[in-house]
Formats: C-alpha cells, structure tokens, sequence
C-alpha cells in the first residue's frame, strides 16, 4: 500500500512528460521503414537514378514517371549511391545521439534536468520541420540533415530522460517507471508504422509530414514541462537546496514522510563530495567503477548489437525477402506485439528482477535468431518456412521487450551514484549510439553479403551476451544506489581474494 501512496498525479504527469522524449526517439526509429520505396523513388528522381527494381517500367514509362531517367547522352550515376543515401538517411539519426550524448551530464548539471529537457526540444522542432520540408528543397539533403539534428535531440533525451525518471521514482517503484522509457519507444515504432501505411501519410504526396509528425510530440513535451518538478535529488545533492527538495519531494510523494529519501540523499551528498567531480576520464581509470562502466557498456552493446534495429529499421524488407504477402501489415503486427509485451515488462521487471528478465530474453532472442535463420535458408526448399520467419520474428521482438529492451535505459543510473552518474550515462549513450549508427548503416551490406544466414552473427553474439551477463550483471532490484555499489565493492574484493589465493598456491608448488 506504501507504493500506492507514492504513486501520485503528480509523478505520473512528470514521467509521462519526461518519457515523450522516448517516444520521440521511437517514431524516428520507426519511421524511415514503411516509406521506404517512396522515398527512395523520389531519391532516384532528384538524383537522376533509377531504383534497380524500377528500371523497365520506368523506361517504358508504364508507370507513370516518363521522363525521369537521366538524358541518354548523360551517364546515370550508380544505384548504388541510392544505396548508400539511403543507409545514411537511416543511419545519420544515431550520428546525432553519438555526439549530443557526451553533453548529457555537463547540461543536466548546469540547467537541472527539467530545464535541459526543455531546451534541447528546440532541436527536435527543428529537425522536424527540416524533414517535414523535405520537398521544397533536396530532398536527401534535408532528410539527411533533419535525422542528424533529430538525432542531437534525441542523444540528449536518452540521458536525461532515465537520469530525471530514476531521480523522481520512489525505490519500490524505480524498475517499473524506469520500463516506461521502452514503452515509450515502441508506442512511437508504432504510431510511425501506422501513419505510415500508404492510405495515410506513407505515400508519394504525405511522407514529408510523415516523417516530421514528431515535432507535436516535441512541442507537447515543451508545454507539459512547464508543469513538472525538478529533480528532488538535484537540488539537494547539487544545488544544497534542501527546502526545495523536500517541497519537490512532497509533490512527488503526496502526503508522505520524506525523511528516509532525505537522509538517502544526504548520503549520497557525502559520498559525492568525497568523490569530488567524476569525469568520464576518472570513470575508465579508476578501479572503483571499472566493473559498473564494464556492465553499462555490455547491456548497451548487448541491447543494439541483438540484431533488433535490423527489425525495427528493415522489418518490412526482411518480410519481404521471406516472401510475406503484404510485408508493412505484418511490420505493424510487430509493432502491436512489442507495445503489448513492453506493458507486461513494466509488471514483471519488479516481480522477477532486473538481471533474471535481461537474461530470458536474451536466450530468447538465441532461439529465435537461429529459427529465422532456418526459415529463411529453408525457404526456397518449404514454402510454408515463410511462417517460421515470421513468428521467430514476433518471438525475437517479444523476448527483446521482456528484458534487452527496457532493461539497459534505466539500469545504467541504478549501477552509479550520484557523483559518477552522469558520466556514466553519458558514456553509456555514446555507446548505445554507436551500435545503433553501425548496425543501420552496415546491415543492407551485411544482408546482402550474408544472404539467409544474416541472424546467425547476430546468434553468435546473442551467446556472447548471454554468458557476461550470467557470469557479470548483477541484480538491482530494490536496492539502494549504496547497496548497489556495495554489490561491486564485494566482487572487487572476492576476485581479489581469488588472485591471492592462486599467487599462493603457485608460490608454494614453487
């Protein structure tokens, strides 16, 4: 009944606000899929190219488009610079969250972080409109451009965004909340899967507004930011404003003592003024974070490097090479399963815990990954193979929103205490991003040079994944950020126990 209590309209309303920055971060992940072929038509119209699958009804102009090859006496560039715009109009979003995510702590720091979250939606407003007046210019251009200032945006939100939600949440509530940012991202895959069907706005004339629809998410946020409470922890433990904090708190917390979260502040005040300034150098050289920094980096690499950005930037494609007939539908069909299992995450992740949920899903995802392998390499021999794929699909997404999925956002700012914190995070997203810019920029090659067996790498590192977690990821289900630390501290220590103990015994067969 405690948990109830805390729960509060005013903690609900403060990460709904602060999680449309997630949704934001979903829709243009999402987005770029559905249109796919439109867009790349009108590439190869701007670009004076031919898609290789368009080229005879072009030439005969059976489809309406005469006129738009190039003059005969003027060589047509390559298709395979319609290729590589096109990786990078997928790809160059997540350039943007690599260089914006370095900033995450300095700006947390200096505006708060309900004043950061406010400033940095300028540039999703003006990444939008640059995406959403794509035809009035060059159109790879201004996509291109519009995906890497969406994506400065969207690098700063994935920080601040866990940093402020774990900072507000109550203890016994931090895993569920934390979920949320996941729910986030999968409701926007899914509302940009939608809209983005050809009937609506995933059509020659609409995909502009399609792909730019998310600045409305982004003024949205703006507004409802104006209502929200800072960070109780910030004002405490950065700015000593303890009277503020608690005001802050009990608006969080409703009609409820504050002093135990006070005091746990207070704690980690202390902590973070011993540790004075931790900055992202100190993180990598300082054997007290080097196994928490380790863990964050491998479940941010484990969560991109599992092979789902591949489904969520080319599912359409993907069902298409297993021969799906009407491939969009069933890429929306994963976007209703991914929003509906995240909804069950945010039930389980406090029920089962942290590290138990991150590891089924990543033997899931094993299993999977190696099923749409079989299916696809089958399907030439058994047409019915095609159903494999398409469930181990449903399964593969299923299993990432059990625990890859959510997991990673929020565990990051669970492992670190106040004082390493936004290094951390900051740390963490860079290498979220990076993973994600290389698997959309590399996996059309990949695919194409791999063929029916591309999900048995992404097995192979699944197993990889599945072993460091089991052997290093601790759990950190309703622990304090002290007691989490403690968890390290005590490992540090075993693991130097176990190296004396084999200098000794070496020593004595000596």
């Amino acid at each position: 009944m405690q948990t109830e209590k805390h729960l509060t309209g005013t903690l609900i309303l403060s990460v709904f606000t602060a999680v449309l920055g997630f949704f934001q971060y979903g829709y243009s992940l999402g987005v770029i899929n559905a249109p796919q072929k439109v867009i790349e038509a009108h590439y190869g119209r701007v670009l004076g190219i031919v898609p290789p699958d368009r080229q005879a009804t072009n030439a005969s102009g059976e489809d309406g488009t005469e006129g738009t090859l190039p003059p005969p006496t003027e060589p047509a560039p390559s298709p395979h610079i319609l290729t590589m715009y096109w990786s990078l109009s997928v790809s160059v979003f997540a350039i943007g969250g690599m260089v914006s995510s370095f900033t995450v702590g300095w700006i947390g720091d200096r505006l708060g972080r309900v004043k950061a979250m406010l400033v940095v939606n300028i540039l999703s407003i003006a990444g939008n409109l640059l995406m959403g007046l794509a035809k009035f210019g060059p159109s790879h251009i201004l996509i291109i451009s519009g995906r890497a200032v969406t994506g400065l945006y969207c690098g700063l939100s994935s920080g601040l965004v866990p940093m402020y939600v774990s900072e507000v949440s109550p203890t016994a509530l931090r895993g569920a909340l934390g979920t949320l940012h996941q729910l986030a991202i999968v409701t926007g895959i899914l509302f940009s899967q939608v809209l983005g069907l050809d009937f609506l706005l995933g059509n020659d004339e609409m995909w502009p507004l399609l792909l730019g629809l998310s600045g409305v998410a982004a003024l949205l946020q703006f507004f409802l930011l104006l209502l929200c409470p800072e960070s109780p922890r910030y004002l405490y433990i950065k700015l000593g404003k303890v009277e503020e904090a608690k005001k802050n708190l009990k608006r969080l917390r409703g009609n409820y003592d504050p002093m135990k979260e006070i005091e746990e502040m207070e704690k980690e005040k202390q902590e973070a003024a011993s540790e004075k300034k931790v900055s992202i150098r100190q993180l990598f050289t300082s054997s007290k974070y080097r196994q928490a920094v380790i863990v964050a980096l491998m479940v941010q690499i484990s969560q991109q490097f599992s092979g789902i950005n591949a489904i969520f930037y080319y599912s359409t494609n993907i069902f298409e090479r297993a021969e799906v007939d009407q491939p969009v539908y069933a890429t929306i069909g994963v976007g209703v399963v991914n929003t509906v299992f995240t909804v069950i995450s945010v039930f389980l992740v406090e029920k089962a815990g942290r590290r138990s949920l991150f590891l089924a899903g990543l033997m899931g995802m094993l299993v999977s990954a190696v099923a749409m392998t079989v299916g696809l390499v089958l399907l030439s021999q058994f047409a019915w193979m095609s159903y494999v794929s398409m469930v181990a699909i449903f399964l593969f997404v299923i299993f990432f929103e059990v625990g890859p999925g959510p997991i990673p956002w929020f565990i990051v700012a669970e492992l670190f205490s106040q004082g390493p914190r936004p290094a951390a995070i900051a740390v963490a997203g860079f290498c979220n991003w990076a993973c994600n810019f290389i698997v959309g920029m590399c996996f059309q090659y990949i695919a194409d040079l791999c063929g029916p067996y591309v999900f048995a790498v992404f097995a192979g590192l699944l197993l990889l994944f599945i072993l460091f977690a089991y052997y290093k990821v601790p759990e950190t289900k309703g622990k304090s950020f002290e007691e989490i630390a403690a968890v390290f501290r005590r490992k540090k220590l075993s693991a130097k126990g176990m190296t004396e103990l084999q200098d000794l015994r070496r020593s004595e067969e000596a």
